[in-house]
């Protein structure tokens, strides 16, 4: 199982970032998929999942209404769309197969910095 994922850096409040999951080594098109978050010297925060059919899950109250989860079966990329980012958005962002547990091995993620 590989999950790489890539679209962080820096972004203004109120901005825009798309972040992208590339998932290989597994059935990618019949696994719910999990973003979830962690922010320097906070807990792991769960952002938002997907069902393997595209219909998306509750989201954090955090991201609701700024935040959109979606995925292509097709390419075996999971995406998180996020919108009026602000500074408590900023985390590393992590893509898990299937629902995030504790324990569970994440990889190397990609951060996201929102500052003006």
């Amino acid at each position: 199982v590989q999950l790489v994922e890539s679209g962080g850096g820096l972004a203004q409040p109120g901005g825009s970032l798309t972040l992208s999951c590339a998932a290989s080594g597994f059935e990618f098109s019949t696994y719910y998929m999990t973003w979830v978050r962690q922010a320097p010297g906070k807990g792991l925060e769960v952002v938002s999942g997907i069902y393997a059919n595209g219909r998306s899950d509750a989201s954090a109250d955090s991201v609701q209404g700024r935040f959109t989860i979606s995925r292509d079966n097709a390419k075996n990329i999971l995406y998180l769309q996020m919108n009026n980012l602000q500074s408590e958005d900023s985390a590393t962002y992590y893509c898990v197969k299937g629902v995030w547990y504790i324990g569970y091995p994440l990889g190397q993620g990609t951060q996201v910095t929102v500052s003006s």
